[in-house]
C-alpha cells in the first residue's frame, strides 16, 4: 500500500483491507515497514503486546480471537513507544528483510505491506525482499486534492521502475456523508483519484469517504467491518477488498 504523500490514509486502508479480507476468511499477513511512525498496532489494540522468538524465527503478534490477522511492526521492538527511530538506510533495509525472511508468518491467503510516504529505502528493500514471494501487486492511495494527485503520480512511476504491478487507486477522504440529512460534501474536492487512474491506464479501485466511525473505531482498536455495516464507508472498503481477492484468484 503505497503513496507519495503522508497522512492520505495508507495505514488506514491497510487496516481495514485486512480486517475486511479476515471478514471474507482470509487468513492475513500485515508488515508494518513505516519504520519512523509505526501506527498500525495501535489501531488494532494491541501496541501492548510484544514478539517472541520460536525455532522459525520471530513470532508475529495475533489480532483477535480467530487469529486470523498476524502482524509484525517495528512499534513491538521499541523500548517505550515514544522513542523515535534514527537509522541510516542500511539499518532500515537489514530490518525489512529480517521481517520478510525471519518472521514465522505461517500460511497467509495475503500479506499487507504498509509502508511510509515517498519512494526510498524502505520502498525499494520491500520489492526486493517480496520479489521471491510474486507480489500481487501495489495499492496507490491518493486524496482528491491536487497537490496528493501529483505526489501519487510519482508513485506510479517508481512502480513502474521496479517492475511492480498497479492493482489500482484509492481515493481516500472522498467527501463526506452527513449522518443526519444524507447530503455529501466534498470538503477536499473530488475526482482526482479517478481521474489519475484514467490518464494513467491502470483500474480505479473505489473512493472511502470520511466518515467518523471509521476515524473513531481506529482510535479505539475496534473492528469497523464487524461493528459499522450501515456505515458511509463500509461498502467502499468491503468492494475494495472483494476487487483484490478477484486479482489474486485470476492470477493465480
Amino acid at each position: 500500500v503505497l503513496s507519495g504523500k503522508g497522512g492520505v490514509g495508507k495505514s488506514t486502508l491497510s487496516t481495514e483491507l485486512a480486517l475486511a479480507l479476515r471478514s471474507a476468511g482470509k487468513r492475513v499477513g500485515i508488515l508494518d515497514v513505516d519504520l519512523c511512525g509505526p501506527s498500525i498496532p495501535r489501531m488494532l489494540r494491541v501496541q501492548d503486546s510484544a514478539v517472541h522468538q520460536c525455532d522459525s524465527g520471530w513470532v508475529p503478534v495475533f489480532v483477535g480471537q480467530d487469529k486470523a490477522i498476524a502482524l509484525m511492526s517495528i512499534g513491538f521492538l521499541l523500548e517505550r513507544p515514544d522513542d523515535a527511530v534514527v537509522w541510516r538506510g542500511p539499518k532500515k533495509n537489514a530490518l525489512i528483510k529480517q521481517f520478510v525472511t525471519d518472521v514465522a508468518w505461517g500460511e497467509l491467503d495475503f500479506l499487507i505491506v504498509d509502508t511510509p510516504p515517498g519512494t526510498s529505502d524502505e520502498h525499494i528493500s520491500t520489492v526486493e525482499a517480496l520479489r521471491p514471494y510474486q507480489l500481487l501487486g501495489a495499492i496507490l492511495v491518493t486524496t482528491p486534492q491536487a497537490v496528493s494527485v501529483g505526489d501519487v503520480r510519482r508513485e506510479l512511476t517508481f512502480c513502474r521502475k521496479a517492475g511492480l504491478r498497479i492493482l489500482g487507486i484509492v481515493e481516500n477522504m472522498s467527501g463526506f456523508v452527513c449522518s443526519h440529512c444524507s447530503e455529501c460534501t466534498n470538503i477536499f474536492s473530488k475526482g482526482g483519484g479517478e481521474e489519475l487512474a484514467k490518464h494513467a491506464g491502470v483500474p480505479f479501485l473505489g473512493c472511502v469517504p470520511l466518515d467518523p466511525q471509521l476515524s473513531q473505531s481506529l482510535e479505539e482498536g475496534r473492528d469497523f467491518i464487524q461493528e459499522f455495516p450501515k456505515s458511509s464507508a463500509f461498502p467502499a472498503l468491503t468492494h475494495i477488498a472483494q476487487q483484490i481477492v478477484d486479482t489474486s484468484q485470476r492470477s493465480s
